[in-house]
């Protein structure tokens, strides 16, 4: 009975799921004053080289932070750039739990797509390519860009096309190697390059 009971009692601890820490957006308002140079403060970035961060969903945003702690130039060792490591390298859990829920309560400032790339970027975001083997993105993206929190997918909605271009390539290379089971890295070199700048421009104005 005794060994049932330690059993029970070790099986118990080992199965009780494990709780995040909850951000505090007034404490992430305060950290992002060093972000806003390059993201703005909000969190949408002058720049369109720079993501924007508003609106992104917390679970990516603190595992994009996470990998950037631990980046290294090799890109099968999370996720690096030279001017983000700083950045992030003295961050506390904490920090990143904060500094996450405040990016994603966020307004994510949208803008218009252009005409050009409208109707290839609209196929490729809802029905993908067939023939290529490339799957919708609304299927992990949303129909409105949004994202799914709780898998790690992120939101797309709003985001620079220049960004997005750089990223959708840097994966299709290889450069950059943090998606979980390489599922960017297996759409990304499936594309062209055409149907990359096409979506990349379509989710500027999705939502």
């Amino acid at each position: 009975m005794k060994k049932l009971a330690i059993f029970a009692f070790v099986f118990v601890a080992w199965s009780a799921p494990t709780t995040a820490l909850e951000g505090d957006v007034a404490k992430g308002a305060e950290l992002a004053s060093t972000c806003a140079a390059c993201h703005g403060k909000d969190g949408n970035s002058g720049n369109p080289m720079w993501p924007k961060l508003a609106g992104q969903n917390e679970e990516y945003l603190e595992k994009q932070i996470k990998d950037f702690q631990a980046g290294t130039e090799d890109p099968s060792q999370g996720r690096y750039d030279a001017s983000m490591a700083p950045m992030v390298k003295n961050l506390s859990e904490q920090d990143i739990a904060d500094l996450s829920a405040y990016f994603a309560s966020q307004e994510t400032q949208m803008g218009a797509v252009e005409k050009e790339f409208l109707d290839l970027g609209k196929k490729i975001y809802f029905q993908g390519d067939a023939e290529r083997k490339v799957p919708a993105c609304s299927a992990c993206h949303g129909a409105t860009g949004q994202g799914l929190n709780l898998a790690g997918y992120p939101a797309v909605s709003g985001q620079h096309p220049e960004y997005a271009i750089k990223q959708l390539k840097a994966f299709s290379h290889g450069d950059r190697a943090n998606d979980s089971n390489a599922i960017m890295r297996d759409i990304a070199i499936r594309m062209s390059d055409q149907q990359i700048e096409a979506v990349a421009h379509f989710m500027l104005g999705l939502h």
